[in-house]
């Protein structure tokens, strides 16, 4: 069997499980890496080994700019608190503790367990993304899990290099120069995923070619990965930075058509890539089980006692940091809920995958690195154990914990803010009325859509707030009136989200409704 027809094959497996899991209402990556595993396990199956590079320079920017994309950046400003005490003090803590049960349960020494500890002390935002997807979390919860899974990868990412350093050179820690590293790596990327993201902006506002449009935000993510890298800052960072700064401008650079073009291009590539990658890491453990030495057979016990330090270690400092802000903001009773769900949420992913894949073959006197292949085993172990164990029981913890956002809530907002769109647009177009700047036959047409969409608004919130005006319309008057309408709809919808009346999800929701009004009038 061939590579590319393994390739082939996979890509049809994981797309064939990730639509069962829709279709089935399962959290899409713990069925994937079930059925990864299972077919690792099959006897006739060749061993799976995963390039570095495949993984970190081809899987990864694309799905962290997506995550990203989603990001919102008013509510990002509203957690930023909780979540620099996570992406800081929990992933050191989760690092040091994993460092010393590795050290004391496996063959590992210290500085190879440091290693383990560094790839396994950060959520991952594929993951968390990809499962946060089904939930109907409060807007503040879900920027909570979203941030935090993104940014801690910059902490995670200099723990990382400074014990590979350690491990390969023998040399010791010195705190000063990992501060150092950590403001080269993170701070360039972070200026280096802005420059990316400012250039995008003018081109793309310059352009109204779809295909040149779609190209551009394809390559946008693996040009903000591979220029940091190349400068020797964070890839990963660059690309989180570029993705949050686009995905808060992006509605602004072109039009409707073309916006809606390349949301279903990057679905489908996303779609494509995580359902793939998700189902390696349940395909290629196997493989790494059979490569481990006779001193490293224990495991099967070894992975769940790490995963087990990196959930317990997540409970023991989210419910205390949580009671804290609660305490701070006069809450006499402690609730116990959004923090289970903080907690439940911290499964590893894609991103510990990618880090483990590029760990040294060799030391720096050129002898094999000690206990790789069991690295990679526990890391992958670990990955699989939390995205399956935390992964099937994350919905009813979101259920028991009765924070999700119930659907009559999220159709009254959406119902609400429809209302003052077409609001918006009547005004607008009492003005082109008064002017008397078009047909009379076209301002009645609008004038009964928008009447029709305000009461609709009002009696169903169950809807998507668009009537379907059969009626006959005046083709180029009611056009270019019904675009000047959608114009001032999105701004309102913009002045809404700005003022926080409204979440980014129901922003986005009603912004592609307007995409896909203003496209289907064509001309």
């Amino acid at each position: 069997m061939t590579g590319l027809t393994i390739v082939l094959l996979l890509v049809v497996l994981a797309t064939a499980v990730a639509t069962g899991a829709r279709h089935w209402r399962l959290p899409a990556p713990s069925l994937l890496v079930v059925a990864g595993l299972g077919i690792g396990l099959l006897p006739w199956v060749p061993n799976i080994h995963v390039a570095p590079e495949v993984i970190s320079v081809l899987v990864l920017p694309p799905l962290l700019y997506a995550s990203a994309e989603e990001m919102s950046s008013r509510e990002l400003r509203a957690v930023w608190r909780p979540v620099t005490v996570l992406v800081f003090g929990l992933v050191l803590a989760s690092a040091a503790a994993v460092g010393m049960i590795a050290s004391a349960l496996t063959p590992l020494s210290p500085a190879t367990a440091f290693v383990l500890g560094a790839i396994l002390a950060s959520t991952d935002p594929v993951a968390v993304t990809a499962l946060g997807r089904r939930l109907s979390l409060p807007p503040r919860v879900q920027a909570m899990v979203q941030a935090e899974s993104l940014f801690n990868d910059a902490t995670s990412l200099v723990l990382y290099k400074v014990a590979v350093a350690t491990a390969v050179t023998a040399s010791a820690v010195s705190i000063p120069s990992a501060a150092g590293q950590f403001v080269v790596l993170g701070g360039g990327g972070a200026l280096l995923g802005g420059a990316v993201a400012a250039v995008v902006v003018l081109v793309r506002r310059r352009t109204e070619d779809p295909v040149l449009e779609t190209v551009i935000a394809l390559v946008t993510p693996y040009a903000s990965y591979v220029l940091a890298e190349d400068l020797h800052t964070s890839g990963v960072t660059a690309v989180i930075v570029a993705g949050v700064i686009l995905g808060s401008t992006g509605h602004k650079l072109t039009n409707a058509p073309i916006r809606l073009q390349i949301h279903a291009v990057y679905d489908t590539v996303v779609f494509l890539l995580e359902s793939v990658v998700f189902a390696v890491i349940g395909l290629q453990l196997p493989t790494q089980v059979r490569e481990l030495a006779a001193d490293e057979r224990g495991w099967p016990l070894w992975v769940p006692a790490v995963a087990f330090t990196v959930l317990a270690l997540r409970l023991l400092w989210v419910f205390p940091l949580s009671a804290l802000m609660q305490y701070r903001r006069g809450n006499n009773r402690i609730s116990w809920r959004v923090p289970a769900v903080l907690s439940w949420a911290g499964t590893r992913g894609v991103m510990p995958l990618a880090a483990a894949l590029s760990i040294p073959l060799t030391t720096h006197s050129g002898a094999p690195l000690p206990h790789r292949a069991l690295i990679l085993t526990l890391t992958t172990g670990t990955i699989a154990l939390t995205l399956v164990v935390q992964g099937f029981t994350l919905a009813p913890v979101v259920r028991r914990s009765g924070i999700a956002l119930e659907p009559q809530h999220t159709a009254r907002e959406e119902a609400q803010a429809r209302h003052h769109l077409a609001q918006a647009a009547l005004a607008e177009l009492e003005q082109i009325e008064t002017a008397d700047a078009a047909p009379q036959i076209a301002l009645k047409q609008l004038h009964r859509h928008l009447e029709a969409r305000i009461q609709q608004a009002n009696d169903d919130s169950s809807t998507d707030g668009d009537t379907d005006d059969t009626a006959t319309r005046p083709a180029d008057a009611y056009r270019e009136i019904r675009r000047a309408l959608i114009a001032v709809e999105t701004a309102e919808l913009q002045r809404l989200y700005e003022a926080n009346k409204i979440s980014n999800t129901t922003r986005r929701r009603l912004q592609r409704a307007l995409d896909l009004e203003e496209a289907s009038l064509g001309g």
